[in-house]
């Protein structure tokens, strides 16, 4: 497959090294053969054949001195995507009890040779015939008479054609992802953008990369807490006639007994023992004093009270907030390094969807992609452009190729197992890595999320309206932490008081509203071809199965 990593390319989200890996992980000793790989456990061993590609026979003599001493040794592939455990204890099985080499045929009954099982004796001897192990069939060593035994699932992918081929079928038998497990998945396996230095300004919805620390003081200099007067001593004062603003000259310093009316935010005089707040405060003439029975406090607001340099602001992860902004400026921070805001794209699909002009026969109108951005920008993304694809069989492929100017690229419709439906198959051809292959949820079982080979986001969501919103409002917070490196978001939960009628067999979202007395109120009965279900909705609640009126369950909140 012209020099490609075989045993690394991924198959329904596992590499087939994994695979064989897995399949074998009983072994006492496991021995890799090929380019040394940093991400293998310590207890595995790794070797390269000599000379490097001289092919199966010089990788088994590579390897066999390392295997250590048991009996029978296992040798295999790792170019099979389907292979099982029980598959090689069915080898194992069979070669004990007929005490021969033992060899797996695939459905065509053709002997697959690197996937057998050996005497250890056995192989040593038909490795020393060779004069040379380098560029030599399996054929080569293979004894006359060995046992074989059909193995289901062992089909090897030695085409790029077979690769596309494995992973649809890995798709259409993919494992459906819980809520909890395809979030789970999304922050451990994404890759996190790069950080940059920006303007926090611009940073809306991306997070820190590293720690944001004050550069200034804050306050910076004494400051009065309070509309009243900077005195200095005890009551009562000679009331000057100066007064002190925020943003104005500093009046002149105070002597003992002395008092200046000042305002909020002032710079208070030297020599200023305490700040009177005016409803504290009895003038009579030009002597002030403080009115009997009042607290004494200071109402000074200390340089560097809440924040001195250096001073930590906020955490590396902490999302770029309105409120981290402020904290930031108030310190004299107005950039900070930063990954993110996340960039996307929306690809529209489907040959029936119009956006706008007249609808023709058998076209409908587009009533979700003009809303997404409302939708992602809620979540803190920022959109780049939005296009529409045809359907046709290679349509994905330059726009999935070609998307190293995005983060993030969301998806509507061809998620499904449709004869229109190319998502999955144009993802196998450009080798993305799947994360999520499809959901355990109603509606929004067809989704899937992917990552390309320039760790650009493929978010491929169901071409049906509210099923799309839904997983939106369900993936893409988890999605926009794993790629900014922030926390994942705190979930918000309550009482569904009509969760009876709600749930059903299988996990759940539909739209809600809050409940007058606090928890929500789910809509049992929801279209869900349109949103007109979400107008003067709150949100949405997931609902798992068989949830009692009145139990836990998710809120998600929508853009109003």
């Amino acid at each position: 497959m012209g020099g490609i990593d075989k045993p690394g390319l991924e198959i329904g989200g596992r590499s087939m090294l994994d695979t064989a890996l897995a399949a074998v992980a009983g072994c006492a000793d496991i021995v890799v053969v090929g380019p040394q790989r940093d991400n293998l456990k310590p207890t595995i061993k790794q070797v390269r054949e000599t000379p490097a590609g001289a092919g199966p026979v010089a990788a088994i003599g590579a390897a066999l001195d390392l295997s250590g001493s048991a009996p029978w040794v296992i040798v295999l592939g790792a170019d099979m995507p389907f292979l099982t455990p029980s598959a090689i204890d069915a080898l194992l099985s069979a070669a004990t009890q007929s005490n021969t080499e033992t060899f797996a045929i695939d459905a065509d009954g053709r002997p697959q040779y690197l996937v057998g099982v050996w005497r250890r004796e056995v192989l040593k001897d038909a490795l020393s015939q060779l004069d040379s192990l380098a560029n030599q069939p399996m054929k080569a060593i293979v004894p006359t008479n060995p046992t074989l035994v059909a193995v289901p699932d062992i089909a090897d992918c030695d085409t790029p054609e077979q690769v596309v081929a494995a992973r649809a079928v890995a798709a259409r038998s993919a494992t459906k992802f819980t809520l909890d497990e395809a979030r789970e998945g999304l922050i451990a396996r994404l890759t996190p953008l790069e950080p940059h230095t920006a303007p926090l300004a611009q940073a809306q919805g991306g997070a820190l990369a590293q720690p944001i620390t004050a550069a200034g003081a804050l306050p910076r200099f004494d400051v009065s807490a309070m509309d009243g007067y900077a005195v200095n001593g005890d009551s009562p004062w000679q009331l000057r006639r100066d007064i002190g603003f925020a943003g104005g000259a500093r009046p002149d310093g105070l002597r003992s007994g002395e008092a200046v009316r000042i305002a909020t935010g002032a710079h208070v005089p030297d020599g200023t023992t305490a700040v009177v707040r005016d409803e504290f405060a009895t003038i009579d003439g030009d002597i002030l004093a403080r009115t009997e029975n009042t607290p004494i406090r200071d109402d000074i607001r200390r340089a560097g009270e809440d924040r001195n340099v250096g001073d930590l602001v906020a955490q590396a992860g902490t999302r770029v907030t309105p409120a981290l902004r402020s904290a930031a400026a108030s310190v004299e921070v107005t950039h900070a390094e930063v990954r993110g805001p996340l960039k996307a794209r929306i690809v529209m699909t489907g040959d029936e969807i119009r956006a706008d002009g007249p609808l023709q026969l058998g076209q409908t109108r587009d009533s979700i992609g003009p809303v997404l951005p409302d939708y992602l920008q809620f979540y803190g993304v920022e959109i780049v452009d939005r296009v529409h694809l045809r359907d046709t069989a290679n349509g994905f492929d330059e726009t999935l190729s070609n998307a190293t100017d995005v983060d993030l690229v969301v998806v509507v419709g061809a998620t499904g197992g449709g004869a229109a439906d190319q998502l999955r198959a144009a993802l196998a051809r450009i080798n993305a890595t799947n994360i999520v292959e499809r959901l355990a949820l109603r509606p929004g079982g067809s989704t899937v999320v992917a990552e390309t080979a320039s760790n650009t986001t493929i978010f491929g969501l169901p071409g049906n309206p509210f099923a799309a919103i839904a997983v939106l409002a369900a993936l893409t917070p988890s999605i926009v932490a794993a790629r900014t490196a922030s926390p994942p978001p705190r979930r918000i939960v309550g009482p569904l008081h009509n969760a009876a009628e709600v749930a059903t067999n299988a996990t759940r979202i539909t739209a809600a509203r809050y409940a007058p007395d606090g928890g929500f109120l789910g809509d049992p009965h929801l279209r869900t071809a349109h949103l007109a279900g979400l107008i003067d909705r709150d949100g949405l609640v997931v609902v798992r199965p068989d949830t009692p009126d009145g139990g836990t369950v998710e809120f998600l909140p929508l853009p109003r």
